[in-house]
């Protein structure tokens, strides 16, 4: 039963890797015996550390994901991968009525736009190459509410689960697996003015059966699952890691 979720000889490829929620999938892929590649705007030099400390090759890939262009330089540098980790995202804050359209962009070109064509080439060469891999894309508890003052973030959030599910659909006969992994609320940069409010932090945690914030290792034994065998019959589907979040 072990060898389902060993990923020995797999290699990842994770973007914004370098801390948060990314560092504790590349680490935890990393631990179970995938080789990383890390993709993001700033050195990766802690996960470095622990993916090497688990025994694993570790790649950086210096790239900005605010527009698409990097995409095909990526790729190429990355070389052959059989797991792509579509975790990289921003968050833009304020009421919908001051919401602006640089925000808006910015959001959904990130968020949803790079995500989309990123996978879109990584299943080319796949595809060109005959084989199958495995696409799992960081949604949100926000692919499912509203939310409060992140208008841009909520409708990226939401159109990144339709289109692990199209996505499905379109490629699952060929051997690609695309699925998503909705954190809850998570302690990491993103969540930091979240955390920092007292009535807001309150919140939260009222709502949470779990009583606490998520912690980016939490997150590993959802990755390696999505991202082994033991999901080979998995096709578009969005796994919570959310502390009882939607079941409250």
């Amino acid at each position: 039963m072990s060898g389902l979720f060993d990923l020995t000889g797999k290699r990842a490829l994770v973007t914004g890797a370098n801390t948060g929620l990314g560092q504790g999938i590349a680490v935890g892929l990393a631990r179970a015996g995938a080789d990383i590649v890390a993709v993001g705007r700033s050195a990766p030099d802690e996960t470095r550390g622990l993916v090497e400390q688990a025994g694993r090759r570790f790649t950086a890939i210096s790239a900005d994901f605010s527009t698409t262009e990097p995409i095909g330089r990526v790729v190429e540098e990355a070389g052959a991968i059989d797991i792509l980790v579509n975790n990289a995202g921003i968050i833009r804050r304020a009421d919908s009525l001051d919401f602006t359209e640089d925000d808006w962009d910015a959001v959904m070109d990130t968020n949803l736009k790079v995500v989309f064509f990123l996978s879109q080439a990584v299943a080319k060469r796949w595809m060109a190459e005959g084989r199958g891999g495995k696409i799992i894309n960081i949604v949100s508890m926000l692919s499912f509410q509203g939310g409060l003052r992140v208008p841009s973030y909520t409708a990226s959030k939401s159109g990144l689960a339709g289109i692990t599910r199209t996505l499905c659909n379109e490629w699952a006969a060929k051997g690609i697996n695309v699925n998503g992994i909705a954190p809850g609320y998570f302690a990491t940069n993103n969540t930091a003015a979240l955390q920092s409010d007292e009535t807001r932090n309150r919140q939260i945690l009222e709502r949470i059966p779990a009583a606490r914030w998520g912690r980016p290792e939490d997150l590993a034994g959802a990755a390696v699952f999505l991202a082994s065998a033991a999901s080979d019959y998995m096709h578009g589907a969005i796994v919570p890691v959310d502390g009882g979040w939607l079941a409250r």
